[in-house]
């Protein structure tokens, strides 16, 4: 058995104080405890540390040349302590969120601010990115929650938050977009679709409504801007389908910019938190998803007297 950082305290307390009794009133613990302690370290490290007698107690020769060793283990320690405490804090209130590009810019600026109600000190950071990609420098332990679609989920603990419907904006002139009542999927037959590259998941929606209505997935843009291909679409005849938090949010920024929802059970992106099994707090993340579910009910809330959701 090694000296444990408690029986290097007690040897340290002892020697300031000249005195067992002392000691053991500022340690909180009984005399003969401590004198057992002493003993114990004395009989590992092979030397006598203290001279007794029945009037006092003094630092024997290894004793004195030991002290300033022990109480700079003891700073050391302290130190260590504090330093993981202060990371401890600085994880509590300062995470990282992986997202997607309409969950960051439509959604998380919003949720920030209700977070903040809910828990005053704590602070998010959020990067945007594909699912997969999210979820990689989770793993990784480069952020501390992620809200992404579907991916892999063996290794999170994960919960469903809402499921966005899709919408879909074309030219002001394309008769597609004249009607405002919901599209059925077969109007987009002979269309050419146009989203995100298929690092998202939103790619393969897409792709599969493609296939189903009997239209063309578009290979024109592989990238992670919405506003790119609401462009692309707005200056050809393809057709953008988007994720309802960015279509509804831009179509009541800009009353000039049409979109209709596609009608078919599977026109969804589902969108879901994914946290580290491993974190201690697992409370926080649950907390964290009903109040990401209250801010999508109150955006929902907000935008139906403009337009039909």
């Amino acid at each position: 058995m090694r000296p444990t950082l408690r029986q290097i305290e007690y040897f340290v307390t002892v020697a300031e104080l000249c005195s067992f009794r002392k000691a053991a009133d500022k340690l909180a613990v009984t005399q003969p405890s401590l004198s057992k302690q002493i003993q114990t370290l004395e009989a590992e490290l092979g030397v006598s540390l203290f001279e007794r007698s029945s009037r006092q107690v003094t630092l024997s020769q290894p004793g004195q040349a030991l002290l300033e060793d022990a109480r700079a283990l003891l700073n050391q320690a302290h130190g260590f302590k504090a330093k993981t405490k202060e990371l401890r804090t600085r994880q509590a209130y300062h995470l990282n969120a992986g997202v997607l590009p309409s969950i960051g810019a439509y959604f998380m600026p919003r949720f920030t601010q209700r977070l903040r109600s809910v828990f005053p000190d704590l602070q998010i950071s959020f990067i945007e990115g594909p699912s997969q990609e999210l979820l990689g420098k989770l793993a990784q332990g480069e952020v501390d929650f992620v809200i992404a679609s579907r991916g892999p989920q063996a290794d999170f603990c994960t919960k469903s938050l809402f499921e966005e419907t899709l919408w879909i904006c074309s030219t002001p002139e394309d008769e597609l977009m004249q009607p405002v009542e919901p599209a059925p999927l077969e109007a987009l037959k002979g269309r050419r679709l146009v989203t995100l590259s298929p690092d998202f998941h939103l790619s393969e929606i897409v792709a599969e409504l493609a296939q189903k209505a009997g239209a063309e997935l578009s290979t024109e843009y592989r990238g992670s801007s919405l506003d790119a291909i609401r462009q692309i679409a707005a200056r050809s005849s393809a057709v953008a389908v988007l994720p309802s938090l960015y279509a509804l949010g831009e179509a009541i920024r800009d009353p000039a910019f049409r979109v209709r929802r596609l009608a078919h059970p599977d026109a969804i992106h589902p969108v879901l938190l994914y946290w580290r099994r491993t974190v201690r707090d697992q409370a926080f993340y649950e907390r964290l998803a009903v109040e990401i579910i209250a801010e999508k009910m109150a955006i929902r809330d907000e935008r139906a007297p403009h337009l039909r959701v």
